[in-house]
């Protein structure tokens, strides 16, 4: 079946656009974000080595949506106190798991570091993280 190339001009205004993406729902949203993140990475810096690449789409890579809202779900009823002995123990496997992840993407941090030849401090500087998204999770396991 042959196929038919058509070009269009629609020009759509940014706040259509951010209309759109804010009826996408979390993990939708968080998949274009990444897509955005990459796209946007390889445009500032097209000719990163290979090495160099995969680390950032590791570090860049954030807790899935569904444990991201079942964290904060258990958190809240921690706060509220309503939590249940067996949500209890799933928020401290959670909070495991985001500390887990947090290790390893600073592992990667250090990595990357390490091949770019600057200490951490200026690394984190130069990439413009300015935390590891999961705010003071270690103090809230310790007051468990």
């Amino acid at each position: 079946m042959p196929k038919v190339h058509v070009t269009s001009h629609i020009e759509i205004d940014l706040d259509e656009v951010l209309q759109g993406l804010a009826r996408l729902g979390t993990t939708e949203l968080e998949q274009f974000v990444e897509k955005v993140i990459a796209l946007q990475a390889q445009r500032r810096a097209p000719s990163l080595p290979k090495d160099e690449t995969e680390l950032l789409q590791q570090i860049n890579r954030g807790l899935p949506a569904d444990i991201r809202q079942r964290y904060d779900a258990l958190n809240a009823k921690l706060h509220d106190e309503t939590i249940t002995p067996q949500e209890h123990a799933e928020l401290l496997a959670l909070i495991d798991r985001v500390e887990l992840a947090d290790a390893e993407r600073m592992q990667r941090l250090i990595a990357l570091a390490r091949l770019r030849g600057v200490s951490v401090d200026t690394l984190i500087e130069q990439l413009g993280i300015r935390g590891p998204g999961q705010v003071a999770i270690a103090s809230r396991k310790s007051a468990l």
